[in-house]
C-alpha cells in the first residue's frame, strides 16, 4: 500500500493548501502568504459578472447526466452478454476487441473522430451519402450534434475496460445458486434478473458512488480537442472554461475559485450517496 499512500499525500493532500488563492488576488510575486485577500469575491464574480456561467454549469451538469444515463449500464450489459457467451475463444475475441479503445489516448480518439465525421473525407458522411443520399454534415460544427458524439465516443473508448470489474463480480457468484434456480424452473433470463444482476449490485453501487464525485468534472481533455466556436453553445464546460481564463490569460485565483466549487459539489454528491446507499443496502463507501 504505501506507493499509493506516497502518491495521495504528495499529489493529493499536499497541495490542497492552494486552495488559498481562490480567496486571494494571487500574485506570484508576492506569493500565497503575501497576495491580498478578498474573500469570495471571485465566487461573486463566476455566478454573477460572468455572462456565461450558468450556460457552463448546464452543459456540465447534462454531459454528466448523459453519462450516467448511457455510459454506466453499458459496462453492466456488456458484461451480462460476455457471461452467457459459451465459446471461450469467441469470447476471448470479443473481450479483446472490447478492450482496445481503452489503450488508444484521448488525441489518438479525438483525431478518429475528427477524421471520420469530416464532411468531405470521413468515412460517415461518404456512407450516409451513399446509403441514403444524405447530403454532407459538418457534425462537429453543430452543436446539436455534440453532446451526442462525446457519450457516443466515450462509451466506445471505455466500456470494455469498465466491463472487468463486473466480470469479476460475476466471477465470485456461487454457481450452486445457478444450479438452483435451473431445479426451480428458472430460464436465462430469470437467471440474469434475480442471481447476476444481484450479484453485480454492490460493485455498481460502489462504482455509481465515486462517478458522483466527477460529477462536475467531465472529461476535459477530449473536450478541448473536440470543441470549436461553432459548438461552444453545448461543449463549452466548466473546465474549459477554466482552461482559458486561468491558464491561457493567468487568472489563477478565478480559475482555483472555480475548480474548489467543483470539488465542494462533487465530495456532497459522494457524502450524500454514500449515506443513502449505507440507508437502503450493505453496500456503501465507508
Amino acid at each position: 500500500m504505501l506507493p499509493g499512500i506516497i502518491y495521495y499525500i504528495v499529489f493529493k493532500y499536499v497541495p490542497m493548501y492552494g486552495i488559498i488563492i481562490a480567496f486571494q488576488n494571487y500574485s506570484i510575486g508576492k506569493g500565497m502568504l503575501g497576495s491580498k485577500f478578498v474573500g469570495l469575491a471571485h465566487f461573486v464574480e463566476f455566478f454573477y459578472n460572468t455572462p456565461d456561467s450558468w450556460k457552463l454549469i448546464r452543459n456540465t451538469v447534462l454531459l454528466n447526466i448523459y453519462d450516467l444515463l448511457f455510459h454506466f449500464p453499458t459496462p453492466v450489459i456488456l458484461a451480462l452478454l460476455l457471461h452467457e457467451i459459451k465459446n471461450k475463444t469467441f469470447k476471448r475475441i470479443v473481450q479483446s476487441i472490447s478492450y482496445m479503445p481503452h489503450f488508444l489516448s484521448t488525441v489518438v480518439i479525438a483525431g478518429i473522430l475528427v477524421i471520420f465525421l469530416s464532411p468531405s473525407t470521413g468515412i460517415v458522411n461518404i456512407l450516409l451519402h451513399k446509403a441514403f443520399g444524405i447530403e454532407p454534415t459538418m457534425f462537429l460544427g453543430l452543436p446539436e450534434w455534440f453532446r451526442t458524439i462525446y457519450i457516443s465516443s466515450e462509451i466506445w473508448q471505455k466500456v470494455g475496460w469498465g466491463t472487468i470489474l463486473y466480470l469479476a463480480a460475476i466471477a465470485g457468484i456461487d454457481p450452486a445458486l445457478y444450479e438452483a434456480a435451473r431445479m426451480d424452473g428458472a430460464n436465462r433470463l430469470q437467471q440474469i434478473r434475480h442471481i447476476t444482476l444481484i450479484g453485480m449490485i454492490p460493485v455498481m453501487t460502489i462504482l455509481f458512488v465515486l462517478s458522483l464525485g466527477h460529477f462536475m468534472e467531465i472529461g476535459f481533455q477530449k473536450i478541448l480537442l473536440l470543441y470549436n466556436p461553432m459548438n461552444y453553445e453545448t461543449s463549452d464546460v466548466i473546465n474549459t472554461f477554466v482552461y482559458r481564463r486561468g491558464v491561457l490569460n493567468a487568472d489563477f485565483s478565478f480559475a482555483s475559485a472555480v475548480g474548489l466549487f467543483q470539488s465542494v459539489i462533487g465530495f456532497t454528491l459522494v457524502v450524500t450517496a454514500n449515506r443513502l446507499v449505507k440507508k437502503y443496502s450493505q453496500t456503501s463507501l465507508w
